[in-house]
Formats: C-alpha cells, sequence, structure tokens
C-alpha cells in the first residue's frame, strides 16, 4: 500500500475510533487515557473523592471539638468521639480546626475566622448535599454519553457540578455569618440556658413549617425530576451549563436551606446530625411521596415545642 494511502487508512482508523484501545500504553497509560475519554468516570471519581474528604475533614474536626469540651457538657456523641483514635494531623490543619471551633476570633484573627467558617459550612454542604445530587449528574452524564455517540460536542459534567457548589459555596458564606453572630452575641454574655434554648426552639420551628410550604415542594420537585430542565436546557456551551448546575444548586438549596438551621439547635459541628440530614435529603429526593417531608417537618415541630416549653 502506497505511503499515502497507509497514512489516509491509520487517520480514518482514528477518526472512527478504531486505534482507541491504547494497547499501545502501559497500563497506567491506559489507566489515565481511559479516564479522559470517560467524563462519566472522572466525575464519579471527583465527587466521589469530595465527598470522602468532606467527611473525613469533619469527622476530625469533631473528634478535636469533643475532647475540647467539658464531660459535664458534653454533646451528643462526645463520648464516642472520644473515644476514636486521634491522628496527628499538620499544623495548618490544627489552626483551621482552632478557628472554627473557638466561639470568638483567636488573636483577633476576626476575618481569617470569617474564612475557616465558610469553608467549614462548605465541607457540611459537600458532605451532605452533593450526595443527593448524584441523580442529577448521573442524568447529565447519560444525556452527554448519548450526545456524545451522536459525535455532537459536550461539555464535561464536572462543569456542572462547579456551578452547583458555586450555590452551595454562597449559602456557606450566609450560614457562616449566622455563625458569627451568635458567637458575637454569646460573646456580649447574651447567650444564657433560656435564650439558647429559644433560638435552638426558632431554628426548628422554622425548618418545621418550612417543610410544609409550597416553595418546599416546589423546590422538591425539581429536585427529583432534573431530566427534563437538563434535557430541555442542553448546551454545549460550558457557560451555560455552569449556569444549568447554578440553577439546580439554586433548587437544592431552596429544598434543603431549612434543614441546615437545624444545625445552630443541636450544634454545628454535631457530625452525627449531619450524618442525618444527610441521608434524610438522599430519601427525600428519592422518594415519590411527600411523607417523609411531612413526617420530617412534624418532628422538627415537636421538637420544637418541647425545647420551647422547656426552655420557658
Amino acid at each position: 500500500m502506497p505511503l499515502d494511502q497507509r497514512g489516509d487508512s491509520a487517520h480514518s482508523d482514528v477518526m472512527t475510533g478504531q486505534q482507541d484501545d491504547f494497547n499501545h500504553l502501559d497500563r497506567a497509560g491506559r489507566a489515565m487515557a481511559n479516564i479522559a475519554r470517560s467524563p462519566r468516570l472522572t466525575v464519579n471519581v471527583a465527587v466521589g473523592a469530595c465527598i470522602l474528604l468532606a467527611w473525613l475533614f469533619l469527622a476530625a474536626m469533631a473528634i478535636r471539638g469533643a475532647e475540647g469540651r467539658i464531660p459535664g457538657v458534653s454533646g451528643p456523641g462526645d463520648a464516642l468521639l472520644r473515644n476514636l483514635p486521634r491522628l496527628p494531623l499538620p499544623d495548618f490543619l490544627e489552626r483551621f480546626f482552632a478557628l472554627c471551633l473557638s466561639p470568638a476570633p483567636l488573636d483577633g484573627s476576626a476575618g481569617v475566622q470569617a474564612g475557616a467558617l465558610v469553608l467549614m459550612w462548605f465541607l457540611m454542604a459537600i458532605a451532605t448535599m452533593l450526595p443527593s445530587a448524584a441523580p442529577m449528574i448521573r442524568t447529565y452524564c447519560e444525556i452527554a454519553d448519548t450526545a456524545r455517540i451522536k459525535g455532537e460536542p459536550v461539555v464535561h459534567p464536572l462543569v456542572l457540578v462547579a456551578g452547583y457548589l458555586s450555590v452551595w459555596l454562597a449559602a456557606s458564606a450566609m450560614f457562616a455569618t449566622l455563625t458569627l453572630a451568635s458567637h458575637a452575641f454569646a460573646s456580649s454574655g447574651g447567650m444564657l440556658d433560656p435564650v439558647v434554648g429559644i433560638a435552638g426552639a426558632l431554628a426548628l420551628l422554622i425548618a418545621g413549617l418550612y417543610q410544609f410550604s409550597g416553595l418546599k415542594e416546589a423546590c422538591l420537585k425539581k429536585c427529583k425530576n432534573p431530566f427534563s430542565i437538563l434535557f430541555a436546557n442542553w448546551s454545549a456551551r460550558p457557560i451555560r451549563v455552569f449556569r444549568l448546575g447554578v440553577a439546580q444548586g439554586l433548587w437544592c438549596l431552596g429544598c434543603c436551606w431549612a434543614l441546615m438551621l437545624v444545625m445552630f439547635a443541636v450544634g454545628v459541628m454535631n457530625v452525627f446530625w449531619m450524618a442525618l440530614i444527610g441521608l434524610f435529603t438522599l430519601i427525600e429526593k428519592q422518594t415519590a411521596s411527600r411523607v417523609p417531608t411531612r413526617l420530617a417537618g412534624a418532628i422538627l415541630l415537636v421538637w420544637a415545642a418541647a425545647l420551647l416549653v422547656v426552655s420557658l
């Protein structure tokens, strides 16, 4: 075969994917090439790693918090956390944990503490909310696979995930502001036991009432049915896919922001309640019935009433 024909044949093979098995590479090279060729695998690995790292950071922070509390005023699960192994951590992580767990700025570093609290809430959002976004991410990957088979350009799923997480980063800044406000109120001497109880009851009341609201139902419906939204707004432009992720993040925030307020009633770094909220949001978005939502709302309202009676 003439050289130019062999070149054309090789070019045709590459274009049709016949040479796309990467057999000429070593094992590590083939693994990296397959990851690059499969966006779904990449996004699954990246999202899974983010969730795992977030939980590891939060668990380590919870252990440090349990060790620093007086046994007489221990929070739920502190006895179990104190018995877990205390792994040595780099100095910057110890500093980060101290900034998050301290009720007042350390050495006048109010700005640094604010940034640490934003990061802490963002880790909480990744740990509790990102798993519930898995159906949305999976749906995007399925549509993207179909488009790629047809030869259409596709934006990487991580762009969608970045848009989704940007909403929770903004929400983390708001929750961090509330945390700083509560710290400031405590340092001024206003955090007496009745006041703490009433504030916790108010947070539970808001969260419970919101479970029965029309806005909650509308946002939850959007979270449960991502296919129609993703398909109707499909685009090959990264900025539009990023905005699509932002839209999905807003629906998720509208669905779950009130549940995050529960953390102010049970303790911001209560890792057990974080896990419970994360599990509930995952079940709530996967279940067609509204029973879990209404049941959770009823429990929160009863809890709020009981806490209010005890506080008064």
